[in-house]
C-alpha cells in the first residue's frame, strides 16, 4: 500500500458513508485542497507529517472510522516509502538553484537591453 492507495481508501470510506469532500472539510476545518491532496495521495502538497497525522485522525473521526487505526495505517504507508537520499536532495537543490540563476540572468539581460534601447544607446530592433 502506498500514499495513493491510502488516499483511495479514505475516499472510498467517505463515499460509502454518503459524505462529500466539502462535508469533511467543513467538519474538520481542513482546507478543501488538503482534503483533495490526502485522497489523491499527493504527499508533496501536504504539510509536515505531524499535521497530516492530525488531519487523518480528524478525517477518520468525521467519517466514522477509528482515528488511531487510520493514523496507524498512514504511518505504515509513510514508513514503507523510502526517504530520498541526501545526495538526491542535493542534486535537486542544485538543479533548482541553476534554474533560478538562469531566469534571473535572462531577466537582467532583457532589462539591460530594454534600458539601452529606451535610452537611445542601441537602435530599436526592426520587425520584418
Amino acid at each position: 500500500m502506498d500514499h495513493v492507495d491510502f488516499g483511495k481508501y479514505l475516499s472510498q470510506q467517505r463515499e460509502l458513508r454518503g459524505l462529500s469532500r466539502e462535508d469533511v472539510s467543513r467538519e474538520t476545518k481542513i482546507p478543501p485542497s488538503l482534503v483533495a491532496a490526502l485522497e489523491a495521495g499527493q504527499v508533496e502538497r501536504l504539510p509536515e507529517r505531524v499535521f497530516v497525522l492530525n488531519y487523518i485522525r480528524a478525517y477518520a473521526q468525521v467519517i466514522g472510522l477509528s482515528p488511531e487505526e487510520a493514523a496507524l495505517r498512514y504511518e505504515e504507508v509513510d514508513r514503507a516509502v523510502p526517504a530520498p537520499s541526501p545526495v538526491q536532495l542535493e542534486k535537486e537543490r542544485r538543479k533548482r538553484a541553476y534554474v533560478i540563476l538562469a531566469v534571473v540572468l535572462a531577466v537582467l539581460l532583457l532589462g539591460a537591453v530594454l534600458f539601452l534601447v529606451l535610452s537611445g544607446k542601441l537602435p530599436p530592433p526592426t520587425g520584418r
